[in-house]
């Protein structure tokens, strides 16, 4: 997969969620893109992912949809709880309450699999790049030349394209670029990830908030099913704690045991043992919750952003994903009309970011002040963190689904929103 002197009609630097949904549109739609991803061979790795309904519009429209529903969990519920293992509240999601596509919970592995081989198949194997690690470049009039090195660290064969799209991630280097002295935002909240083989909770298709950020927060779903014949399901979690330090989590370092599990040692439920899923994972991974305030401009001449390396939000609302598969259909379309109508698609990069910075940035502060979790902070808030009778005696049901309401719609998924839009 070398690259050729020849211009590239269209650039993609990242080979991730979002930019493969980008190159997977733009061949959809005639154009011609190359993808140079950093790592010399992908493979299956991660934890879970929640895909909301919105994203599942987004990958039937690339024809996808059918292979990922087949290779996750279709949610059937949320439910929340506080760290007593009170019952909050319930709603029901995805085609069950009535979108016309699923909520599916998945391997992030197996769902940039899935992305991934369909990019090789359709786009070509000349088309799609691995161990290109973007180096550095370049920009004239017409064009920008791209540097890229292996994994070695040697200079590889430069390539030239009409347009570049930034898809690099939360760290990116293309960013970084116009973003020098850029520092993530970290709020003194570490979170730790496990993927654990257990037996069916609640439903076995239940997604689950337990308690709030301040004393610890556990969030728990299944992403596959019946993994060994015998109906165990491959349950991933997520736990997230505030205040504990000043010092983020260590990106580099796989989690620990002794860390996480003391945080939670009294965590046992009629439902469910929380000490006993996290001590049985099969690998844990810690990371720092964090994001980047958002920023003013995305497209520098023929350079945009797209996904995490335009708008890194909090892993909260299953959100990131979504906004990175709709920021490639959206640019998709714009490119294509600039293209097809033989103007110069810088003025596409413009339009793009004018429809989803707004928005993108909208849900980055959202996921900060108010996520769908903020049911349960306000819980803790109204309750002082203790045991109640009964949850009516706190707060309706009513005045709850407001708060989940809410964030949809900013989020761009309420059931109005995606039914006038099937």
């Amino acid at each position: 997969m070398n690259t050729t002197e020849k211009i590239i009609p269209l650039a993609i630097v990242g080979g991730g969620i979002g930019g493969l949904a980008l190159a997977l549109h733009l061949h959809r739609l005639g154009q011609v893109c190359d993808v140079f991803e950093a790592v010399p061979q992908v493979r299956e790795i991660g934890v879970g992912i929640t895909l909301l309904p919105h994203a599942m519009r987004e990958l039937a429209a690339l024809g996808l949809a059918e292979a990922v529903e087949a290779a996750g969990i279709v949610n059937y519920e949320s439910v929340f709880y506080t760290r007593h293992g009170q019952f909050i509240y319930r709603e029901l999601r995805g085609r069950h309450a009535g979108y016309p596509l699923p909520e599916v919970s998945i391997h992030r592995g197996r769902l940039h699999q899935i992305l991934w081989q369909a990019a090789v198949q359709r786009l070509g194997p000349e088309h799609v790049h691995t161990g290109h690690r973007f180096a550095q470049m370049q920009q004239s009039e017409h064009e920008v030349a791209l540097h890229f090195v292996d994994p070695q660290g040697q200079a590889l064969p430069e390539a030239r394209s009409r347009v570049v799209v930034a898809a690099d991630g939360v760290n990116s280097a293309v960013r970084r670029v116009f973003y020098p002295d850029e520092k993530v935002a970290f709020n003194g909240i570490n979170t730790w990830r496990g993927v654990t083989r257990h037996k069916p909770i609640l439903t076995g298709k239940s997604y689950m908030r337990v308690g709030s950020i301040d004393t610890g927060k556990m969030v728990i779903y299944p992403i596959a099913d019946n993994i060994d014949g015998q109906g165990l399901q491959l349950i991933n979690w997520v736990a997230e704690i505030g205040g504990q330090s000043e010092r983020p989590n260590d990106w580099n370092r796989s989690g620990r045991l002794e860390d996480v599990l003391p945080l939670f040692k009294d965590w046992t439920f009629d439902w469910l043992n929380v000490p006993e899923l996290i001590a049985n994972a099969e690998s844990i991974l810690e990371y720092p919750m964090v994001d980047k305030d958002p920023i003013a401009q995305w497209t520098f001449g023929r350079v945009t952003l797209l996904g995490d390396a335009a708008h890194p939000m909090y892993p909260r609302g299953s959100n990131g994903s979504a906004q990175a598969l709709v920021d490639a259909r959206t640019l998709a379309d714009e490119l294509t009309t600039s293209i097809t109508a033989g103007a110069d698609p810088v003025s596409a990069l413009v339009r793009y970011e004018a429809v989803r910075r707004p928005i993108t940035s909208q849900v980055v502060l959202t996921n900060r002040s108010t996520p769908p979790d903020f049911i349960n902070i306000k819980v803790d808030e109204l309750t002082k963190g203790q045991p109640f009778r009964h949850i009516d005696d706190v707060i309706s049901q009513e005045a709850l689904r407001k708060i989940s309401d809410d964030y949809k719609k900013i989020a761009g998924f309420s059931l109005g929103a995606m039914v006038d839009k099937s």
